[in-house]
């Protein structure tokens, strides 16, 4: 059983600064691909960074240069730094990974429960 658990949610002002992180406990064997993806009530879920195993970034157009995503291979956790927040950057944001249990096994995806960011005006 693989489970992705985030923390860090919670209220923020506008132009503040705030930090997620999630990490993957449970039976596998690598992690690939992680990200950060959020959803507002009534929107689909959208990306918003993804980092792989070897630290390659790639950004969300609406939050490059403001979030930074990075991860710690060795504690296989991941984290989202958000500066200068928005209003519009209130969401639920959900981690997500990609990987594999065995040495030669397929991909399988995961999502973890998601946590809420509200950032007020």
């Amino acid at each position: 059983q693989v489970q992705l658990v985030e923390s860090g949610g919670g209220l923020v002002q506008a132009g503040g600064s705030h930090g997620l992180s999630c990490t993957a406990s449970g039976n596998f064997f690598s992690i690939n691909k992680m990200g950060w993806y959020r959803q507002n009530s009534g929107w689909q879920r959208e990306l918003v960074a993804t980092i792989t195993s070897d630290l390659n970034t790639t950004y969300a157009d609406t939050v490059k240069d403001r979030f930074a995503i990075s991860r710690d291979n060795a504690k296989n956790t991941m984290y989202l730094r958000m500066n200068s927040l928005k209003p519009e950057d209130t969401a639920v944001y959900y981690c997500h990974a990609l990987l594999t249990t065995t040495s030669r096994g397929p991909t399988f995806s995961y999502w973890g429960q998601g946590t809420q960011v509200t950032v007020s005006s």
